[in-house]
Order: C-alpha cells, then structure tokens, then sequence
C-alpha cells in the first residue's frame, strides 16, 4: 500500500561555524491517509525542521520525501510551492489572517492565488465555513471575532485547498486553556470525518489528543506509536530528566 506520506532516512544538515548541526539525522517515518499524528518534541528536538520538510518548505540534505507517491525531495522552489497548494492544508498558531479582508475573503485567499474560477471560491469557502460552524460570520472581519473563532477561520482555509494532509503547528499556542481544547475537538472531528491530520507541539497534553505520537529529540525519532500508550509520556519524563 502507498502510504501519503513518506520519509525515508531524512537528513537535515546546517553548518554551524566550524561544526555541522544535524537537526534531523536519520528519520523513517509514514504517515497513511486518515490518520492524525502529533508530531511532539521539546526546542531543538527537530520537530520544526520535520514540519518545513513535510510540508514542503525545505528540502533533505540526504534521503527521500514522498507525498502521494510523488518524491518531493529534489524539488526546486516552484515545484514545492505547486505541490503545496494542491495537496497540504496549513494551521498557524498566530492564524496569519489578513485584518481587511472578511472571514470569507480570507479563506477564499489561497484559492485565489491557486487560479480557482470565482465561483467555484465562493462555494468552496463557504463549504469549509459550515464545516467549522462560522458560514454565518463570513461577511465578519477578523477582529470582530474571539481567538477561538479566528483559528476556525484559518481551519477553514486550509479546509477549502481540498488537501490531502492537513499540517497544525502549534495550533493551540495563542489561545487560552479552554478555547484550544475546542480547537483540538475540532481537530479530532476532521479526522473522524476522514480527514488526514499532522499536529506539530511542544506539549505532552495536547499530542495525546492524537491517535499516534510521533517524539523527536536530538533530531532522531525516540518513540513511535499509540498515543494513549503510557511510554509515550515516559520518554517525555525521561528525555527531560536527561536535559
């Protein structure tokens, strides 16, 4: 079976004075349609480098990226970034939403850029906005709007690319204890409804709320497996004690 994402023996190398940074170093991993994987590690662990990777903002040094089966690994700039449109979904944690345009002005920004005829936007848009419970905001600018809502906003945005992966990182991080447990709820309903999702954190809490926690430290990958599984967490506690 071809699995929607693929990396194989990902390397992630920056020279750094005289030395050589090895952000990632060595790191297999797939991810299947309909899956939703956190991605978890602590400031240097790789995570962030992973996530540039995957979501084809950068570029292994050495080994291989296959999203839906294509090698994304050798792509130059204009290839990645048609790829990006057509097959990945982005969620900011600071929403990145433009303050004059309307809720559906925003959403139907990518599209735009993407060359999607007007009508087909519109209704794209105002799709993925049911989706996230906010097609009655749609005429709203953003900051008549609370966090929460402004995050759903940009769920939706990702939502109406029609993606193959949707690709959160730190999606809960501007936003108060309550409002990102909605945010993860909302998560978890797109992956119930088939949707593909790839959480990146710093936080234990929220990549329990995943199906599979993926943990980097050291840019290798130290656990891969159930969330709920308590090593999971224990590698956290361990990897931590070491630091």
């Amino acid at each position: 079976m071809e699995h929607l994402i693929e990396l194989r023996d990902v390397y992630k190398i920056y020279p750094m004075g005289d030395e050589e940074v090895h952000a990632l170093d060595g790191v297999s991993l797939t991810i299947d349609r309909g899956e939703f994987v956190a991605v978890v590690g602590s400031s240097g662990s790789g995570k962030s480098t992973a996530m540039n990777i995957i979501g084809c903002l950068d570029v292994p040094t050495s080994g291989t990226y296959h999203l839906g089966g294509v090698d994304v690994s050798t792509m130059n700039d204009d290839q990645q970034a048609e790829i990006r449109n057509r097959m990945l979904g982005f969620i900011f944690q600071q929403y990145n939403l433009i303050p004059k345009l309307t809720v559906q002005e925003n959403v139907e920004l990518p599209l735009l850029y993407a060359g999607v005829p007007g009508e087909e936007r519109h209704e794209r848009a105002i799709r993925a906005l049911e989706r996230v419970g906010l097609a009655d905001k749609r005429r709203h600018l953003p900051s008549q709007l609370s966090g929460g809502q402004q995050q759903r906003v940009s769920i939706a945005r990702a939502l109406a690319g029609e993606p193959s992966v949707i690709l959160a990182d730190e999606p809960t991080g501007a936003l108060d204890s309550r409002t990102g447990r909605e945010v993860l709820q909302f998560l978890q309903k797109l992956n119930q409804e088939g949707d593909t999702v790839v959480l990146i954190t710093h936080d234990n809490t929220i990549a329990r709320k995943a199906r599979r926690i993926v943990r980097l430290q050291d840019g290798k990958i130290i656990y891969d497996g159930d969330a709920a599984d308590p090593r999971a967490v224990v590698h956290a506690e361990e990897a931590e004690v070491e630091a």
